[in-house]
């Protein structure tokens, strides 16, 4: 009998036109050819050896010229130490480099930990009012699934900057310093996710039993609120209690005290930078899978249930390249997102195509494009940081320079520097103040978009 099925099986591949087959004892004599004697000094260093320290190419060993043609002027480093805020640090980093400029500040910062408390807060209600907006769906459903399995994190992109600033204002870092946890967040992270998991369910739960569909909202948002009452304790006990009123003494470059007044964070917001962050500013997207010319949106491509999915133009490197110039040259720092540990050296702090062999040092090819590695995931946006600097020599730019939220010691001066090879290769997103966006470009947004889901690889959290 049992030889009856497997052949049974075997006849069904072959009618299916399937002649692959497994590793079987010849296949792994042909596999093992590929190993010889030679390759002994290299197992041995290796054994012993991270692979980029022996694939670091000594060709592009030399520190690469730190000269910039046009430079953003920024005043310290920021460092979210072993958490995935790049996001939140880098939209304020962009803010706090024109709150300095324009009031003649030393070193100051706005708090990240006052936000991100905010953050966690509404990501919990966009998860749990999410899991009632598709409690009729089946749980296996593509969304559903998504969204119990993306609860909740650290990680965002600018849409919750916009969103979050201009719903709460902004503080100074004095006023809710940074805790254990704003800095670790992965225990926080483990136990919110658990608890909203758990919530999600009982909200289904809840929905399913109700046989009057007139009455299920009227049960279920009472739920939401209890259980976003138990969110924000624990947020609270974790972070601290957001101030609601604060007072600030403000001191110029010199040191010298110019005001001490009590503001709110709305009031604070609107009285020292006060633009519409979600209308003044435009988000670039350099996606070589689809069509350029076309603006796109994410849904669930925000951080507050009720703000809007952020837009997105498609657009090709050089367009991009355009307006990050032109917002340079007029001392306008930008958020920026990338594939941060492709091709980084960590210790210079230089990201260059040529900084690690890994060809040579295993006898392989690695030769996809973008677009290849954009579509088999093996690239995508990881990282925020603050575009600052360009060097232009004979009317092309060679290189790029980013403010980075790793702390002052981190690579270069804590900047990175990209080569412009670099740039076109693992740049992904670019947000762009609309004064510097060309006016064609501008048009493209009365398009409609294009939505995409909530999966798509261009919705990768920067952290």
């Amino acid at each position: 009998m049992m030889k009856r099925i497997f052949a049974t099986a075997a006849s069904l591949l072959l009618a299916a036109g399937a002649f692959a087959q497994g590793i079987d004892e010849g296949m792994l004599r042909q596999l093992a050819e590929g190993y010889t004697p030679a390759d002994k000094a290299l197992r041995n260093a290796l054994n012993q050896t991270s692979m980029s320290v022996l694939a670091a190419n000594a060709e592009a060993s030399a520190m690469i010229d730190t000269h910039f043609s046009d430079e953003v002027k920024t005043v310290g480093r920021t460092d979210q130490q072993s958490s995935g805020r790049c996001w939140l640090f880098t939209g304020l980093n962009v803010l706090r480099a024109k709150m300095i400029a324009k009031y003649d500040l030393g070193a100051f910062t706005f708090s990240q930990n006052y936000l991100f408390f905010y953050d966690q807060l509404e990501k919990a209600n966009l998860f749990l009012q999410g899991v009632i907006d598709t409690r009729d769906k089946p749980f296996d459903d593509r969304t559903v699934d998504w969204l119990f399995q993306n609860p909740i994190g650290d990680g965002g992109q600018f849409t919750g900057v916009s969103n979050l600033v201009m719903k709460y204002g902004v503080v100074p870092s004095e006023a809710m310093p940074e805790t254990y946890s704003s800095n670790n967040t992965s225990q926080m992270w483990s136990i919110l996710s658990q608890k909203l998991r758990e919530d999600g369910l009982r909200l289904r739960e809840a929905a399913a039993a109700e046989k009057n569909p007139k009455k299920v909202l009227d049960k279920l948002m009472p739920m939401k609120t209890q259980m976003l009452k138990e969110i924000y304790h624990i947020l609270a006990l974790c972070l601290g209690v957001p101030p609601q009123e604060f007072v600030w003494a403000r001191y110029d470059a010199q040191g010298r005290l110019v005001s001490r007044e009590t503001y709110t964070p709305q009031s604070f917001y609107r009285q020292y930078l006060g633009e519409d962050l979600e209308g003044n500013y435009v988000m670039i997207m350099n996606d070589p899978v689809r069509e350029y010319g076309k603006v796109y949106e994410i849904e669930y491509d925000r951080h507050v249930y009720d703000g809007h999915n952020w837009l997105y133009i498609n657009l090709p490197m050089d367009r991009i390249k355009e307006m990050a110039i032109a917002s340079i040259r007029d001392n306008t720092a930008m958020y920026f997102s990338c594939d941060v540990g492709k091709c980084l050296n960590r210790k210079s702090g230089v990201a260059d195509l040529r900084n690690f062999d890994y060809e040579s040092l295993f006898g392989i090819t690695l030769g996809m494009g973008k677009r290849e590695r954009v579509m088999t995931h093996a690239s995508g946006s990881s990282h925020a940081m603050t575009l600052i600097a360009v060097d232009i020599q004979e009317g092309r730019p060679v290189k790029w320079m980013v403010e980075n939220s790793w702390g002052a010691s981190s690579g270069y001066k804590g900047n990175i520097i990209m080569t412009d090879e670099w740039f076109d290769n693992y740049m992904f997103r670019l947000v762009v103040e609309k004064k510097y966006v060309p006016a064609d470009v501008l048009q493209m947004l009365e398009q409609k978009p294009i939505r995409l889901p909530a999966w798509d690889p261009m919705f990768l959290p920067e952290e």
